[in-house]
């Protein structure tokens, strides 16, 4: 399992392009194969900084989904709204705090 993280910072005049965005394709990214949990998360005191967290079944998946074509369409879109270059991390869970 392969959880991913993308931090992205956008120009404020944007936020509501890409929030639009995001709802219209979230079922698609959601549904996609190998995909099984996605979110969107805003930073509290910055609001134009966002976060996407999703969960996939393998990075072979994930990899599959960024080479997608909805992939490439939707991050096209996403990239013109950004005030700054995003951030991502693949990471694998290791521990549980009991």
């Amino acid at each position: 399992m392969i959880v991913r993280i993308v931090q992205m910072t956008f120009a404020e005049e944007r936020v509501e392009e890409f929030l639009a965005l995001f709802n219209e394709r979230k079922h698609l990214i959601r549904n996609f194969d190998g995909c099984t949990h996605l979110e969107l998360w805003q930073d509290a005191h910055q609001p134009t900084i966002f976060f996407t967290y999703s969960i996939w079944l393998s990075e072979v998946q994930l990899n599959h989904y960024r080479f997608s074509s909805l992939f490439k369409d939707t991050w096209a879109k996403t990239q013109a709204c950004f005030a700054n270059k995003p951030q991502a991390w693949s990471l694998v869970h290791t521990t549980t705090v009991d």
